[in-house]
């Protein structure tokens, strides 16, 4: 069986009922969510071994967030203990024209306070076949970009596979901040995950004929970006996203996977959003299961895109779907009918 490692942060995320403002909430629902977490539950419900590394406080919310993980079947044996809180993020769900609203409240989390002696990435990694992490773990600062540096050269010393999804967060560091600590970063990643916002706010490289905005997205444009970032980072593989945003409430959703000069597009999805947050998260998570699992280029990236597509379908930030209904959907069948 594969075993993939993934490390980060995993936090508390609360949202009021429904479609509720924060102003009109009285009560919020609790869950457990982070980028890399995301990515190990994905995986073990497809039946890989996902282990999640990350440091959380010893009392009851940080071992309710490891429960969260182990309930779906993620080894949360390398979670190291201490520090004084766990991180929070509060989530208000978008509908229409009114876009979704996060706020976080995650400064000083044991994880933002984690020191390289906490972890031991010769350890950690031995047996290992893949490495996943995300542009949001070094943001968090502190030692977090040496810690990050240091688990990547353990993965290439060791000949594990590296992925990074760019996942940049305008709330956590500048463009100019980041562009210089994920360029040290990125020489050591096999496989990228990125969107055009990402790849722009980080390298400055931007998708030709593209409005976000206004929804229009330009293939040759994407290839473009995804060339660039292979070029300049001697990657294997770059994968690119495409949302086109219609509504909080409707988006097009498809990807592109990029290798050998090469690129193939998934199928585009016209999604009717559940909840979104978690939606690149479980693309990831399906790209990692299909390149393990041998896929060629165009049968990676169309279950990546289906996996992802799927999510969006699910409350809160866990993708809870088998291989079987991801294959599904891959396939053709976005019917939606009863199974019975």
């Amino acid at each position: 069986m594969k075993r993939i490692v993934t490390f980060g942060e995993i936090m508390l995320r609360l949202d009021p009922e429904g479609y509720l403002r924060f102003v009109q909430a009285d009560r919020f629902d609790a869950s457990y969510a982070g980028g890399e977490a995301n990515v190990a539950v994905s995986l073990a419900n497809y039946g890989m071994s996902a282990a999640f590394i990350s440091k959380v406080p010893t009392h009851e919310i940080g071992q309710a967030a490891v429960n969260a993980l182990r309930r779906y079947g993620v080894d949360v044996s390398g979670v190291v203990r201490g520090g004084e809180r766990l991180g929070v993020y509060y989530c208000e769900k978008g509908a229409s024209q009114r876009a979704s609203k996060v706020i976080y409240d995650r400064a000083g989390s044991a994880i933002a306070k984690a020191t390289a002696s906490d972890f031991d990435w010769e350890r950690i990694l031995s047996g290992a076949d893949w490495f996943h992490w995300t542009g949001i773990t070094p943001a968090l600062g502190g030692e977090l970009p040496e810690i990050c540096l240091e688990a990547c050269r353990t993965a290439k010393r060791l000949g594990v596979t590296v992925s990074c999804d760019l996942n940049y967060r305008k709330k956590l560091w500048s463009r100019e901040e980041a562009g210089r600590v994920m360029a040290a970063l990125m020489p050591y990643v096999d496989v990228c995950i990125a969107n055009e916002e990402d790849a722009k706010d980080v390298f400055g490289i931007e998708a030709r004929g593209t409005d976000l905005t206004a929804g229009k997205l330009d293939r040759e444009g994407y290839i473009s970006v995804a060339r660039q970032l292979s070029d300049r980072f001697g990657l294997d593989q770059t994968a690119i996203t495409l949302r086109g945003s219609i509504s909080a409430s409707d988006n097009d959703w498809g990807a592109l996977l990029y290798s050998g000069g090469q690129a193939a597009f998934s199928p585009n999805y016209r999604v009717h959003i559940v909840d979104r947050v978690g939606g690149g998260d479980s693309f990831g998570g399906g790209l990692i299961y299909a390149l393990l699992s041998g896929y060629d280029r165009q049968r990676a990236v169309d279950f990546a895109a289906a996996a992802s597509c799927l999510k969006h379908s699910i409350e809160h930030d866990f993708n809870l779907c088998t291989v079987s209904e991801v294959e599904t959907l891959a396939s053709g069948d976005g019917s939606g009918r009863v199974r019975r």
